[in-house]
């Protein structure tokens, strides 16, 4: 919302200026984004003449002036068509800077010719002008002359306006408010009843009442449409609007000035002699959705949650009620008569068209926040006046059909609430005054009963007088009152979870992973390719299209993030999520994951991508796990999952048993890399935290004595014949288990199947290593602990290889 010194003035009486203006609004809640100032950016422009203008010597369309400026006789190049002797414009020095153009001018030649300035044109400064060449201004102006009085540029006032103050949308809501802080004295002329001499030949008929409860509107015949006055093309040039016509200028002008928008419709353009409003509809011939060409000249299709205006036919739009008018009835210089339309539409259904038709003006911007319910008549009649001012014509009388929504109800309110919920000290009387000042209507009784006016429905209790109360009077004037000493502050304690969450995100990110931050849904087709899709988690109002599907794992989030990142030159990523993800064969749904993902790139090179990468993923699987204190010695690895975006010869899950799978990991299977617009190859796990058992007792946070071997480990090599279709970790584990106070370690060296192994059968060299604890062993001892690791082996299915 933007209003200019000058314009405020007409309905506050004031000495302050701009300055003291946007800081009193500041103070009263009013957000003011920018003051923008014209006249500091026109200082150093002014007006100059033409003397004599001669063609360049080495260029045809440009021309060597001699111009009369503040300076003195200054030669000026000049490139406009309409340069020429005697004409008088706007003259810019060596040094000044041009707005329009972003550039400081500098002395230098053109074209051999130096040029001792600028002649601007409109566009140069900023200003709302369509022609091609330089400004051609009054001849009466005298040389010197600074542009900004020229130009009668003053301050611009811009500020934001919050959804439940609709009021502000208009310069007499904001001189109300700033009257009331004690800015000044409000001054809004009173709106004065005219009289009309004859009954509107035009009436209006209402069938969508839920839609416009309440429609008015006036005939004025023999108006004079034409260009605005100059004060009106200021007024509105000055905000950023662009001057149309009279009668178009009358209506925008009510919108800015009283938060009121209105129509006008060329009468000779209607087809008979009655307006309908009513909601969209299908073609009868067609069966499809009407269509309406819109002021800005848009087509815009029409559907039944959509107010329409229609002429008596009622088949032909000729607006959209509340948001804009047709181009088939739109006023231009020809029209003579005309129907002024003021009504008031629902606010819901004017904010749901706007979305529907991404159409924004300035009719919906105000009708979607709430425009004041009893304006109709005032509107009607401010709109009149202006007509019969600047165009002339006769009035009828005033129609309005249906009636408005009840104005709001008077409610209780104690006056005490205002120190007890601010802590301002502040008499009845004040309290009284600025509710007043605000358009409350005050009946002081015990307690008050307190009526908000039409234009204020968002005060709906005593809390929102409080806050008026408070931000008229001055969020400075609130007492500051220091917090009583509580002591030391305590320490915010964790759960559990989320200790646990935490430590994984921090050993996660110790270990080279960057976090990602990603949408908890994803694409329905999508999640069919990770096990979900399922209907029962599809969204009914998803934010994006692609977006439509609650995610049933982390991973499709995280391979479309290094994949971007991929596509951006950042090929070799790591990273990690902790989060929801949602399922629907469970009972409640709902599990929070960790998970990981690694982008493997090397250097090119022959041998392509290390083959060790799936066993860094795993090590970095493992030690997360041991942070965590998950039970990792008791975990079962389990190959060839049948799930369908994991490499079934690259992948596997460690479980606890077999309805307690905890992780799955491995190579992303290629196929849904691609689905996914993915370079292969590319490791993951995915952590359920919930199936992750908590540690048993809970831990000291003091360390305990250091238990530090003074004897040498030693080491011992077995090989044992096992099945090659048993898991190497489970022999592993047998071995580890053999000795459990002695044994520290159990490390593969070597796999091998071949010549002297039987087929089916594969030959598995293991490491162990040994901890001495009490005393150095024994030849005797090492054989007695070689014979429990080879027990344990054959325990397990395996055979010592002879």
């Amino acid at each position: 919302m933007k209003f200019t010194l000058s314009w405020l003035k007409e309905h506050l009486e004031t000495e302050a200026d701009v300055a003291a203006v946007a800081d009193a609004m500041t103070m009263a809640g009013l957000e003011v984004e920018e003051v923008h100032d014209p006249i500091a950016a026109l200082a150093p422009f002014t007006v100059a003449k033409i003397v004599s203008a001669e063609r360049h010597p080495n260029a045809d369309r440009l021309q060597v002036c001699q111009v009369e400026t503040v300076d003195g006789m200054k030669e000026i190049v000049c490139g406009a068509p309409n340069a020429r002797a005697g004409l008088t414009t706007i003259y810019a020095p060596i040094g000044a800077y041009v707005p329009g153009l972003g550039v400081t001018l500098v002395e230098k030649p053109v074209r051999g010719v130096v040029s001792n300035g600028m002649l601007c044109s409109g566009a140069e400064l900023e200003l709302a002008d369509d022609s091609d060449g330089i400004l051609e201004l009054d001849d009466t102006l005298r040389v010197g002359e600074p542009a900004a009085g020229v130009f009668g540029a003053e301050p611009v006032i811009d500020f934001e306006v919050t959804p439940n103050r609709p009021d502000w949308l208009g310069v007499a809501g904001i001189a109300r408010d700033l009257a009331a802080a004690g800015v000044g004295t409000l001054k809004t002329p009173k709106v004065e009843p005219i009289a009309g001499t004859f009954v509107s030949p035009v009436t209006v008929r209402i069938d969508a009442p839920g839609m416009c409860p309440t429609f008015g509107g006036r005939f004025i015949r023999g108006v004079k449409n034409g260009p605005s006055p100059e004060w009106l093309k200021r007024r509105l040039e000055a905000i950023g609007l662009r001057s149309i016509n009279r009668l178009v200028d009358v209506t925008n002008l009510i919108s800015y000035d009283r938060a009121r928008p209105l129509h006008v419709y060329d009468v000779a353009k209607l087809v008979g002699d009655e307006i309908v409003v009513r909601a969209g509809q299908a073609a009868r011939d067609t069966g499809e959705p009407e269509h309406l060409i819109a002021l800005d000249g848009k087509t815009y299709a029409v559907d039944p949650a959509m107010c329409v205006i229609s002429d008596a036919s009622g088949e032909r739009p000729i607006g959209l009620g509340g948001v804009m008018g047709g181009e088939s009835t739109g006023c231009s210089d020809e029209t003579t008569d005309v129907f002024v339309e003021c009504a008031w539409f629902d606010p819901i259904l004017i904010a749901q068209t706007g979305r529907t038709l991404t159409l924004n003006s300035d009719a919906q911007y105000r009708f979607a926040r709430g425009v004041d319910t009893h304006s109709v008549r005032d509107g009607l009649e401010l709109a009149t006046k202006l007509i019969l001012d600047l165009c002339g014509g006769e009035p009828s009388e005033i129609a309005i059909v249906g009636e408005p929504p009840a104005p709001p109800s008077a409610f209780a309110f104690d006056p005490a609430r205002v120190g007890s919920l601010t802590g301002l000290t502040l008499t009845d009387d004040r309290i009284a005054e600025i509710l007043t000042a605000l358009g409350f209507e005050v009946a002081r009784g015990s307690p008050w009963s307190v009526t908000p006016p039409t234009w204020r429905r968002d005060a709906e209790g005593p809390a929102d007088l409080v806050e008026e109360v408070a931000r008229i009077e001055g969020f400075g004037e609130l007492p500051s009152t220091p917090l009583p000493d509580q002591g030391a502050p305590s320490r915010g304690v964790l759960s559990p979870r989320q200790a646990r969450v935490r430590l994984a995100r921090r050993a996660l990110a110790a270990m080279g992973y960057a976090e990602a931050v990603t949408w908890s849904f994803t694409k329905q087709s999508i999640a069919a390719l990770f096990g979900g899709g399922d209907e029962t988690l599809v969204l009914e109002n998803p934010i994006a299209a692609d977006l439509d599907c609650m995610r049933p794992s982390v991973l499709p989030n995280l391979i479309q993030a290094a994949a971007r990142n991929a596509a951006r030159g950042h090929a070799d990523a790591a990273l990690f999520e902790i989060g929801p993800i949602y399922l629907d064969d469970q009972p409640n749904g709902q599990r929070t994951v960790i998970a990981g993902l690694i982008a493997p790139r090397s250097a090119r090179h022959w041998g392509g991508v290390a083959e060790d990468a799936l066993f860094a993923l795993k090590g970095d699987l493992m030690a997360l796990l041991e942070q965590l204190g998950a039970p990792v010695a008791s975990l079962q690895l389990v190959q060839g999952q049948n799930r369908g975006w994991w490499h079934p010869g690259r992948s596997a899950r460690l479980q606890l048993g077999p309805k307690n799978v905890m992780v799955e990991f491995g190579a992303l299977h290629p196929r849904v890399l691609k689905a996914l617009d993915a370079e292969a190859p590319m490791l993951a796990f995915e952590i359920v935290l919930d199936a992750v058992p908590e540690p048993r007792g809970a831990k000291s946070k003091a360390r305990g004595a250091a238990s530090l071997a003074n004897l040498m480990p030693l080491t011992r090599d077995f090989a044992f014949v096992v099945e090659d279709g048993k898991a190497t970790g489970d022999l592993v584990r047998a071995v580890a288990g053999a000795d459990k106070a002695l044994i520290t370690d159990v490390r593969v060296f070597d796999v091998y199947r071949g010549t002297g192994v039987p087929e089916g059968m594969k030959s598995v060299a293991l490491e162990v290593e040994i901890q001495p604890v009490e005393a150095t062993l024994t030849e005797a001892g090492i054989e007695a602990l070689s014979a429990k690791v080879v027990g344990a082996a054959v325990k397990a299915g395996a055979a010592l290889r002879s």
